[in-house]
Parts: C-alpha cells; sequence; structure tokens
C-alpha cells in the first residue's frame, strides 16, 4: 500500500489548501492521516483549523462536519480505516476496466436496436454520442470532488454537501439505480432462460415442466450463481468474471454482426401465420424496387421514441461504482481513474452503435424491445442464437454482483454509518436484496417499463444532477467563484439533468396516458 500514498499526498494537498478557508479542511488531512505517518503534517494543520473555521461559517457545515469528522477519525487507528481501502491498491488497470465496463455494459444493450428503430440511425447516433460525453464528464467532477475532500463514497460527497439529506439522496437513488438495473437483469434471466431450455429439449409445447417456468429458474440461478459472488467482500476480486462477462457480450455482438447478412430482409415468421405470408407475397412482387419496410430511416418520431433516451441513459450509469473501484484500484490518482472510465466508455460505445446498427438493419421496423426474442421468431432452434442467448444470460448473471456492491455500501453508509466491516451484516442485506428483486422481478411488468422510469428518475440524477449540486456545494467560492468556467459547467450540467428528467417523465407518462395500447404493441 506504500506506493499510493505519495500520490495520494499529492493529489490531496493543493485542495487542503484550498479547503481550509471554508472550514472543511479536515477530511483531507482525516485521509491523509489515514494513510500516511502523522510526521506528514496534515492531518495536525487541518483539525485544529476544523474547529475554528468552523463557528463564522455556515452553521449546517458545521453540523454536517462533526459526526463525520468523529466517523473517520475514530477509526484512524483500527478497522474504521479498513471498512473502506482494505483492499486499497490491489486491482490492475485492466481488471478495474473490466469491472466498470461490466458495470457499464448491461441488458440495455438488448434494447438499443428497438431504440434506433424509435429514432433513426443519425438521431440515434447523436443522442448515444451525447450521452456518453456527458457520463464521462460527470465521472470527471466526480473525480475531481473526491480529490479535493479526500472521500471516495459517492454517499459521503452527498454528506459532506448538504448534511445527512445529501446521504440519504445519494443512497436512495444508487438504491433505486441498481436495484432497477439487477431487475432488469434478472428479467431477462427469466424470460430468456426457459426458451433456451425448451430449444435444447426441442419442446414445442410446454406443459407446465418446472424447469421451462422462468419464475423458478431466476430463483436458482440467483441462490447458486450471483448470491455466492455478492458475497465477496471486494470488488476487485469481481475482475475476472467481469473480463468473461464482456467477452460473452463481444460474442454477442459478432454473432448480431454475422446473422445481419444471413436473413431475409421482410424475414418470414416461423408460425407463418396469416398477415406475415401476405407481406411476403407482396415483398416477392416483381417490381424492381426493395421493400419500403427495408430502407433504413435516418430519423423517426414516434410515441416510442419516448422511451428511448431513458433507455439511452440508463445504457452508460456507472457512476455508482466509480468510486468504489476508484478506492481498488493499485496507485491510485484521478488521472488514471479517468483514464480507466473513458476507456470503459468507449469501448462500450462502439459496442452500442454496433449493436443497434446491425440488430436494427436485420429486422427494421419488425425489431421487439428485446432483440434476441425477435431472433427467434424467424426459427426458435437456431443454434447460433442458442448460444448467443446463453452467453447473454451468462454475461448478465456475472453483472448482477457488480451492480449489488454499490447498493450494499449505500445502504451501510444510510443505516450503519458508524459500524466496522461485519460479515452476518454483509451477508444479511445480500440476503435481503437478493430477495427483494427477486419477488419484484417475479411479479414485475416488462422489460421496457423498468428501463423507462428507472432510467428518467434515478439515471440523472446520478449522472448530471447530484455531481454538479455537489461539486458547486462543495468547493469553495474562495477557489473558484460561481463565474467560473468550472462552476458555469456545472449549473449547465445539472440544468440539463432537471430537464432530461422531466422530458423523459413527461414523454412517459403522455405514452402511458394517450397509448397504452400503442406502448404495448411492441412486445
Amino acid at each position: 500500500m506504500s506506493e499510493d500514498k505519495p500520490a495520494d499526498t499529492a493529489e490531496t494537498a493543493p485542495a487542503e489548501a484550498n479547503a481550509i478557508p471554508n472550514g472543511k479542511g479536515h477530511d483531507p488531512g482525516e485521509e491523509i492521516s489515514a494513510k500516511t505517518p502523522p510526521a506528514e503534517g496534515g492531518g495536525k494543520e487541518t483539525v485544529p483549523n476544523s474547529t475554528q473555521n468552523a463557528s463564522p461559517h455556515r452553521t449546517e457545515n458545521a453540523e454536517a462536519n462533526l459526526p463525520e469528522g468523529q466517523e473517520f477519525l475514530s477509526g484512524v487507528g483500527d478497522k474504521k480505516t479498513t471498512h473502506f481501502t482494505d483492499f486499497e491498491g490491489k486491482t490492475s488497470f485492466g481488471m478495474s476496466v473490466f469491472n466498470l465496463g461490466n458495470a457499464i455494459m448491461g441488458s440495455g444493450i438488448l434494447g438499443l436496436a428497438y431504440a434506433m428503430a424509435n429514432t433513426g440511425v443519425v438521431l440515434f447516433l447523436v443522442l448515444l454520442t451525447v450521452v456518453a460525453v456527458l457520463s464521462s464528464y460527470s465521472i470527471h467532477i466526480l473525480l475531481k470532488l473526491s480529490g479535493i475532500v479526500g472521500i471516495r463514497a459517492y454517499e459521503q460527497l452527498g454528506y459532506r454537501a448538504f448534511g445527512t439529506p445529501g446521504k440519504m439522496a445519494a443512497g436512495i437513488a444508487i438504491t433505486l439505480q441498481n436495484i432497477g438495473a439487477m431487475s432488469s437483469y434478472l428479467y431477462i434471466v427469466k424470460y430468456e432462460f426457459p426458451l433456451v431450455i425448451q430449444a435444447f429439449l426441442r419442446v414445442d409445447k410446454p406443459a407446465g415442466e418446472w424447469y421451462l417456468n422462468g419464475n423458478y429458474l431466476v430463483m436458482i440461478v440467483s441462490v447458486a450463481i450471483i448470491f455466492p459472488l455478492a458475497l465477496m467482500k471486494q470488488l476487485g476480486y469481481l475482475g475476472y468474471t467481469s473480463g468473461f462477462s464482456l467477452s460473452c457480450m463481444v460474442f454477442f455482438l459478432i454473432s448480431v454482426i454475422y446473422k445481419k447478412f444471413n436473413t431475409p430482409c421482410p424475414f418470414s415468421d416461423f408460425a407463418f401465420n396469416s398477415t406475415v405470408s401476405m407481406l411476403n407475397v407482396s415483398a416477392m412482387d416483381p417490381g424492381g424496387n426493395p421493400d419500403p419496410s427495408c430502407i433504413p430511416k435516418m430519423a423517426n418520431l414516434n410515441s416510442q421514441t419516448a422511451y428511448t433516451i431513458p433507455i439511452l441513459a440508463f445504457a452508460f450509469v456507472c457512476h455508482p461504482e466509480v468510486l468504489p473501484i476508484y478506492t481498488e484500484l493499485r496507485n491510485p490518482t484521478k488521472k488514471k481513474m479517468q483514464h480507466v472510465a473513458n476507456i470503459s466508455i468507449a469501448v462500450m460505445y462502439c459496442m452500442y452503435f454496433l449493436a443497434a446498427l446491425f440488430g436494427y438493419l436485420t429486422f427494421y421496423g419488425e425489431v421487439e424491445a428485446e432483440l434476441l426474442h425477435t431472433y427467434s421468431r424467424i426459427d426458435p432452434y437456431d443454434s447460433l442464437i442458442l448460444c448467443v442467448r446463453v452467453a447473454v444470460l451468462t454475461a448478465v448473471t456475472l453483472t448482477v454482483p457488480i451492480v449489488l456492491f454499490p447498493v450494499r455500501r449505500a445502504i451501510n453508509q444510510m443505516a450503519f454509518p458508524n459500524k466496522t466491516f461485519n460479515w452476518p451484516r454483509h451477508i444479511a442485506i445480500a440476503v435481503v436484496l437478493l430477495t427483494f428483486i427477486n419477488l419484484l422481478v417475479i411479479f414485475a411488468p416488462n422489460i421496457l417499463g423498468i428501463f423507462g422510469i428507472i432510467g428518467a428518475t434515478s439515471a440523472p440524477c446520478l449522472i448530471f444532477i447530484f455531481p454538479a449540486v455537489f461539486y458547486l456545494r462543495i468547493v469553495p467560492k474562495e477557489e473558484e467563484p460561481m463565474t467560473s468556467f468550472p462552476k458555469v459547467m456545472a449549473v449547465c450540467f445539472a440544468t440539463i439533468g432537471v430537464l432530461f428528467m422531466i422530458m423523459s417523465l413527461s414523454f412517459i407518462i403522455m405514452d402511458w396516458t394517450s397509448g397504452s395500447s400503442n406502448a404495448s404493441s411492441g412486445h
């Protein structure tokens, strides 16, 4: 661990000097004192200052600082320090990229072809690029903040900015966001796993066998695979499963591209019902012109476009995982962690666009909200698609433990802020979360509803609003006045988040009230 001390000291030292005038200088000192010998003077200088400066400044800061100071200081010599940092400095750059990439890459990729069908190719690319750039900038703000105050927990940044309400808001948003994500992953297991087993066993008409019941299969997968991985003490250990999970998604992408060139355009439905056979007859008429349903739309707006922006926002949410991964990174610096984030986002951006493009170009307007289900309409026994399904099931199953970590951390921060690591509590939180999510999935609406609502509420908070508001609140005016470029950018960033949330929610509510039949027709 000694190798990361100089980097950490260098990173927080200038911020320490700037933070003292605002009465907030004790935290970096504590962070340093927890990791470096007291001889360096960081702790000595800042702790008295915080008590001197607390009274002339805002009273809520004085209140907010005191318990936090006690919390951090109480454990400087004992296990409290190891609550956040007992695995610090062990996870390599590559493993961190895998973990963050796996946190970004989720079941969102299965909904992107449908999103492209409802926006058009060009509009989709513009939206995807904007969301990717904004996500990267948001991570930059989070890392800058964690450098300034020496805290590497999203909830503690909220606590530092607004006291307990800030901590609770961040914790609740992370919990909602990641429970939504885990629900959507397990929903895929519930929906896909029975179809895969059915196809492997060549069961045309299921007669109610238990092993073809998605509800039982979700519970089995949760207990046998997700639960043991969720018991890991540190995220770093999951780097190998994350790497395997991402390689499964690469296989999915290659297969989608391959299938584009092996699927005829007005595709014939396996069931071959009357409407599709009529379509095929009309497509084969000797007119010389291509079928209009086989021409990609560059821009397209309809009622389903409302779901597209939340699905895209959901596609890049990895912000709850950024600070835990930063904590475990070997020789952690802001620059290094920003590189991890940028590489992860860039790789996912390329995979997302290619998967959406080729999925859309295979089915055009016929593409469903869940891409893999569309392939089974052509041939339920296609061996390549069966392998892809197994790969996607593996990938989303292995992502659940990664996403569970920040929720457990948020619950610990909200409910047990002063407690050291405790195995019974660690296990109990995982059991309660997985039980709750299983119940949610078994009685849940379809996957799009989960994406839309969660994406429209907690995603804008975690990506745009919270990082910007925390930045405005924590960085002292002496260092950066409100007219400075970073503060103006933060205000714009928060405004984008609020607009984005209002727009998405109003679209979805309008869609539900006016065209509920429209919304359900795509499934």
